[in-house]
C-alpha cells in the first residue's frame, strides 16, 4: 500500500532534511527566495508598472492570493471532522501558501499582452502559456538544482499545474488565423490568446508527478465538449484539489482586491455598482453585513477614508472565504486528491462574480489598460524577432550559449522566449530601447 503523505513530499533528487523544517517549509522558502518570485515585484498585474505605487503588481498580487489560500484551507480543516478522509486529504496551510505564492511566476511583462505575442512567436515551436511557463520555471529553470529548478515536491508542482495536458493535445491548429505566422508586430490579440496546457517539453516532469496514479489517464484527457462554431483549442476539465483552492483564492483577489485598485485610480465609480443586475447580484453579501442598506454598503466602499474602504474589502473577502467547500464529485477517480474539489458555494460565487465583471468592463477592458497591452505586445514581438534574427549577437552571453547548445530549432526558439517571459516591464522596455530607439543605449549599459 502506497504511503501517499511520504509519496507526495518526495523530490525527483533526495535531499536530507536534518536542520528540522518540513518539506513544505523548505519548498516555500525556496519560491520566495527565487529570482523569478521577486521580478514579480517589476511584472504588471493588471495596471502598469512605475505609474503609482498604490495598485497590485504581480508580486503583490500572489501574497494576496497566498494569504487567502492558507485562510480557505485553514477554514476547510476547521470544518472537516477528525478522521474523515476529506480531512486526511486537505493540504497543510503551508503548501498551499507555497502554492499559490507561485501560481504566477510564468508570467511574462506586459500581462497578458504579453502572454498573448509571446506565443504568437512560437507558434510552430510549441507555444507559450504562463501557466505552462510556471511549471517550467519551477521543475527546470530556476537553479537551485542542475537539472531540476526548484527540485519541489511531488504535491507542490501538482499544485500549480492548472492544466494537465500537454500543448500538443489541446492546440486547434485551425483556431489560428491563416496569417498567424506573420512578422508583424502589430496585430489583434484575440486569435493568438493561448491554449491552456503545459508544454511538451515538461512531459518528463510530468510524468513523474504522475507516478503511482491509476487516475492520470483520465485526470489529463478529459477536455471540455468543442464550441460546434467557434474553432478554439481544447481545455482540460480536471484539476487537482490543491489547484482548485488556489483558483478560487486567485478569483477571490483578482475580483476584490483589483477593485480596490480600480476605485482608488477612479476607473471604477459608484455609478458601476448601483446598476439593478449588480444590486441584485451583490444583495446576499449587503444583507449580511450592512442590514440590505446599499447606500451604506456603496458610501463605505467609496468612501474617502482609506479605513473604511478596507474594512468593507476585508468583509468582502471574508464572506467569501466563508463559502468556500469540498465536495467528492461524481466520477471514477480513486484517489482522493483528485476526487475531492473545492467550490465556491453561493451566494458567494455571484457576489464574486459581479465583482469580478465590473473589473473586467471597467478596469482590464478600458482603453487605458488595453493600450499598455498593446504596447507590450509589440515590444515583446519586436525583441523577439530581433532575436531571432541575430541570437548570437544579441543575446546574453549565457542565453546565446545556451540557444547554441539546443540540438533543434523548437528548443532554441524556447530559450529565446524563456529570456523574454523572464523579464519584467522594465527590464523590456530597456532592452527594447536599446535596440530600436536611436540615441538610447551605450556600451557601458548592463544587462
Amino acid at each position: 500500500m502506497v504511503d501517499w503523505d511520504r509519496h507526495w513530499q518526495e523530490r525527483r533528487e533526495p535531499q536530507d532534511n536534518s536542520e528540522g523544517r518540513t518539506s513544505y517549509e523548505r519548498d516555500y522558502a525556496r519560491v520566495v527566495h527565487s529570482a523569478s518570485f521577486r521580478r514579480l515585484q517589476a511584472k504588471t498585474q493588471v495596471l502598469g508598472v512605475g505609474d503609482s505605487d498604490f495598485y497590485r503588481t504581480r508580486l503583490t498580487h500572489s501574497m494576496e492570493v497566498s494569504q487567502i489560500g492558507a485562510a480557505i484551507t485553514k477554514k476547510l480543516y476547521r470544518g472537516a471532522p477528525q478522521g474523515t478522509e476529506i480531512r486526511s486529504i486537505l493540504p497543510p496551510p503551508m503548501l498551499m501558501r507555497t502554492i499559490c505564492l507561485s501560481h504566477d511566476l510564468g508570467h511574462p511583462p506586459f500581462g497578458h499582452g504579453g502572454e498573448v505575442a509571446l506565443n504568437r512567436c512560437m507558434l510552430g515551436h510549441g507555444g507559450f502559456e504562463g501557466n505552462g511557463q510556471t511549471l517550467r520555471i519551477m521543475a527546470r529553470l530556476e537553479p537551485y538544482h542542475a537539472t531540476y529548478g526548484m527540485n519541489l515536491t511531488r504535491r507542490s508542482l501538482l499544485g500549480v499545474l492548472k492544466y494537465p495536458a500537454p500543448h500538443n493535445k489541446v492546440l486547434v491548429p485551425e483556431a489560428y488565423p491563416k496569417e498567424a505566422h506573420s512578422s508583424v508586430s502589430v496585430f489583434e490579440a484575440g486569435p493568438f490568446k493561448p491554449p491552456k496546457c503545459y508544454f511538451d517539453d515538461e512531459i518528463e516532469v510530468v510524468n513523474w508527478i504522475a507516478e503511482g496514479l491509476a487516475d492520470w489517464d483520465t485526470f489529463s484527457t478529459e477536455f471540455k465538449p468543442p464550441d460546434p462554431i467557434e474553432k478554439k483549442h481544447r481545455k482540460p476539465v480536471h484539476k487537482s484539489l490543491d489547484t482548485s483552492i488556489m483558483e478560487i483564492a486567485d478569483d477571490i483577489a483578482y475580483g476584490i482586491h483589483d477593485l480596490e485598485d480600480g476605485i482608488s485610480l477612479k476607473l471604477i465609480v459608484s455609478d458601476d455598482l448601483e446598476a439593478k443586475e449588480v444590486r441584485e447580484r451583490l444583495a446576499p453579501f449587503v444583507v449580511v453585513h450592512h442590514g440590505g442598506d446599499h447606500e451604506s454598503f456603496i458610501a463605505q466602499l467609496f468612501s474617502s477614508r482609506t479605513h473604511e474602504r478596507k474594512k468593507v474589502i476585508g468583509s468582502l473577502v471574508g464572506f467569501c472565504i466563508q463559502h468556500v467547500e469540498v465536495a467528492k464529485r461524481l466520477s471514477a477517480f480513486e484517489h482522493p486528491i483528485f476526487a475531492y474539489r473545492a467550490t465556491l458555494a453561493e451566494p458567494a460565487r455571484t457576489v464574486r462574480e459581479a465583482l469580478q465583471t465590473v473589473v473586467m468592463n471597467k478596469v482590464v477592458g478600458s482603453t487605458t489598460v488595453q493600450q499598455l497591452e498593446f504596447k507590450g505586445q509589440k515590444i515583446v514581438t519586436e525583441l523577439f524577432h530581433a532575436f531571432q534574427t541575430d541570437p548570437k549577437r544579441l543575446l546574453p552571453t549565457r542565453d546565446a550559449a545556451s540557444y547554441e547548445e539546443a540540438p533543434d530549432d523548437r528548443r532554441k526558439m524556447r530559450v529565446i522566449c524563456d529570456y523574454i517571459a523572464g523579464m519584467t516591464d522594465e527590464y523590456a522596455t530597456k532592452r527594447y530601447e536599446q535596440l530600436f530607439t536611436p540615441r538610447a543605449g551605450s556600451v557601458f549599459d548592463r544587462l
